[in-house]
């Protein structure tokens, strides 16, 4: 197995030896489901839970009632929506993640599936590893993406990480978000603000979500807000599945409303067999792997074991890390 492949039970974030060294009690367990799962076993007896967003442990309200003794909650990655943040605020609990872990890895898998939908690429795939050859059934849908309105329903770090990425290629960059960049950065990009999400929809002809989920945000784009879209417009989610109506999606998919629609999010996550974005038509969907690349794993399991290091000595987090603090929510969750 690859030594930095840290994000797997058998990795174990890579710091099992330390905290063992320490006397400190360390479980890893992937049964995480369901009432008898190894999960429920220990939740009385933890004082620290650490999830990742990518197959996670639901910290429902139920579970932090049964926790008597836990104190922090870490995310070894980015996006806690799996943890009811309400529920832990209320039982004064401590939520955290690695801010800035996986930005880098997120910002370029969205690069990759707006390619891979604008160039019809994934039909071009099937049939090289079929047999066929059919050029016109590829072509007559491959577009450059030099030219096209990109906008990014979000534009935190890694809306723009993705935005300066997508500079060099000529596009017409549009960002909405509750904040607008700094003057300076936002002319080096190139990227205009649009205050009203539903005016910049229907200029784009590829839409990225770059937004936490949240209250607000979920169910964000159901199917008056996607028929507002451009016809045959592209959407890349790696935010979080939930902000879309999943059968609105769907529908707009085999409408035609939507031309292709990529992403790494599901909700529910995993999503089961039967899930209509697996079988929708022009679809470039995968697990939740955008964030966890080598690389990524590398960052967040240094960030927990920092974070780790700090909770023992009773020291604050880095202010961008908290997620509930003292009862109250970050703001990018109210």
């Amino acid at each position: 197995m690859n030594p930095s492949f840290v994000g797997c039970v058998e990795g174990a974030l890579g710091i099992r030896e330390w905290l063992e060294s320490q006397g400190h009690q360390y479980i890893v367990a992937d049964d995480k489901e369901g009432p008898n799962c190894e999960l429920e076993k220990h939740i009385p007896d933890l004082h620290v839970l650490i999830s990742t967003p990518f197959h996670p442990a639901y910290v429902t309200a139920e579970r932090i009632k049964k926790a008597k003794n836990l104190q922090l909650l870490l995310t070894a990655g980015i996006g806690s929506d799996h943890i009811d943040l309400n529920a832990a605020a209320a039982a004064g609990l401590t939520v955290a993640e690695i801010t800035g872990s996986n930005t880098v890895s997120v910002a370029e898998d969205e690069m990759l599936r707006i390619l891979v939908l604008v160039r019809n690429f994934l039909p071009g795939h099937h049939q090289a590893i079929s047999g066929e050859w059919n050029v016109a059934a590829i072509a007559h849908r491959a577009y450059d993406l030099e030219g096209k309105t990109v906008g990014t329903v979000g534009a935190g770090r890694i809306g723009r990480l993705l935005l300066q990425r997508l500079k060099p290629f000529n596009c017409n960059l549009l960002y909405h978000d509750r904040l607008k960049m700094d003057p300076e950065l936002e002319k080096q990009i190139g990227a205009k603000f649009e205050e009203d999400l539903d005016a910049m929809l229907p200029k784009c002809d590829i839409i990225v979500i770059n937004m936490p989920l949240t209250d607000k945000t979920r169910g964000l784009f159901d199917k008056d807000r996607i028929a507002k879209c451009k016809k045959g417009v592209l959407i890349v989610n790696n935010a979080r599945g939930a902000i879309m109506d999943t059968q609105a999606v769907a529908d707009a998919c085999n409408s035609g409303q939507i031309g292709g629609y990529g992403g790494d999010v599901w909700h529910p996550q995993p999503s089961p067999k039967d899930h209509p974005w697996r079988y929708m038509p022009n679809n470039a969907m995968t697990p939740h792997i955008s964030g966890t690349t080598i690389d990524a794993q590398l960052r967040y399991a240094a960030g927990v074991k920092d974070m780790l290091e700090r909770y023992f000595k009773g020291e604050e987090f880095p202010a961008q890390n908290y997620i509930v603090k003292e009862g109250k929510l970050a703001s990018q969750y109210q």
